[in-house]
């Protein structure tokens, strides 16, 4: 029998930390996993040692791109299924990445599973690199022997939702350029013809309009007092950033985020994709329900709505509730998904209605950047011209001013 110190996190949400006795690593862990833990580390007490150095080892690591771990997953599938040992599989891979971060967590890795480490175990100590989804995924691979399934699994996963991202973000520059050059040209005309006018009006002594009074005070702000402005906005920003670094700031952010027209339903069904996506992704491998769960809290750090909602169902299917049913109780899936679930578990094939559901999301995203695109250049070109309408309607309109005088 050997020891075994472990890091565990219980079905609601806390984290344990203790030691036991097992024939081996497997035996511990399935000794744990019946209690059901979701496993965080385990490591003999001779491996903690370099545990510890390869969590050391992953801090210091330089952050890797997302398409090189696609290429990193997809690989290491194929050369697995191409028969080449684990070790020199890793090996290969780590010697001729591109990068150096991915060089430098692959090449511990190799070291480790040497060793005689299981590989999610040794993924596990680079989390800057292998996230709690890879380590899942990986685990549930090994413990069913079909890791090369796992790793293929990765790697549609991390393209899909780097296609995805790549999609939003092309359909959001042309507008955010425009937007930036339109701007910069407004700022040029009040900055620059405005005082002009201005001086002259002062000159003349004529009696100004309010909207020219307005437009004449903005043009001053920025000219004279941009230090003041500029104080202002960076310090704005920094409230406002400090303040939804706390928790009552982050449900108010989200919140606001989700209930802005237009945009807040988008944002939203990114959100629901990803959540599908992901959770369709590890049920398929064969992790666990609560695992996969505690997965997604991981995946939604930074959006505490999510992780709410997700250690409120962890609860509810931990104390028995369907998943459907602990989803639903929340009330922050649309009754669309939740159904769909429901329909899923009673016919045994949740993982497929998933994928189904996250496709739906997935078209639903596609048909809002399509018809963005094609109408954001209109509103904006409409928009901009009334601004600029406005400026010059109310530089002229003491000018016509000046010229009836003139006339009688």
């Amino acid at each position: 029998m050997a020891r075994f110190a472990y890091t565990v996190q219980d079905s609601k949400g806390e984290t344990i930390s203790g030691s036991l006795e097992a024939g081996d690593e497997n035996e511990a862990i399935g000794a744990l996993q019946g209690k059901g833990y979701f496993i965080l580390s385990i490591s003999s007490d001779k491996s903690a040692k370099s545990s510890l150095a390869g969590k050391a080892t992953s801090q210091s690591a330089p952050r890797v791109a997302g398409r090189d771990l696609v290429f990193f997953a997809e690989q290491l599938a194929t050369l697995l299924n191409g028969g080449v040992p684990l070790v020199r599989a890793l090996s290969l891979l780590g010697e001729h990445s591109s990068s150096k971060g991915l060089q430098i967590a692959v090449g511990q890795v190799t070291k480790d599973v040497a060793s005689g480490t299981a590989l999610y175990k040794a993924l596990e100590r680079h989390p800057k690199v292998f996230d709690s989804l890879w380590v899942s995924l990986v685990q549930a691979g090994e413990m069913g022997g079909q890791l090369p399934k796992s790793l293929k699994q990765i790697g549609a996963y991390l393209a899909a939702q780097a296609e995805m991202v790549g999609k939003v973000i092309t359909a959001l520059a042309y507008p955010g350029i425009l937007f930036l050059i339109s701007m910069g040209v407004l700022v040029f005309f009040i900055v620059k013809i405005v005082p002009v006018f201005a001086d002259i009006f002062k000159q003349f002594g004529v009696d100004l309009p309010p909207l020219t009074r307005v437009i004449i005070l903005i043009s001053n702000l920025l000219v004279n007092h941009l230090a003041a402005v500029v104080f202002v906005i960076l310090g704005s920003a920094f409230t406002w950033k400090a303040y939804t670094a706390t928790e009552a700031g982050n449900i108010s952010k989200w919140k606001l985020t989700f209930s802005v027209p237009f945009f807040g339903q988008f944002i939203m069904n990114i959100m629901v994709e990803r959540l599908l996506t992901t959770m369709s992704a590890l049920i398929e491998s064969g992790v666990s329900i609560l695992n996969t769960i505690t997965v997604l809290e991981g995946v939604f750090a930074g959006n505490i709505v999510f992780q709410r909602f997700l250690r409120s169902v962890r609860n509810d299917v931990a104390s028995g509730k369907s998943i459907s049913g602990a989803f639903k109780k929340t009330g922050v899936l649309p009754p669309l998904v939740t159904e769909m679930m429901f329909m899923g578990e009673e016919s045994g094939k949740l993982p497929e209605m998933l994928v189904t559901l996250s496709g739906f999301y997935r078209e639903q995203i596609e048909q809002f950047t399509r018809r963005f695109t094609a109408i954001i250049e209109p509103v904006m070109v409409v928009g901009i011209g009334v601004v600029v309408g406005t400026i010059v309607l109310a530089v002229f309109m003491p000018i016509f001013k000046m010229s009836s005088i003139g006339g009688k």
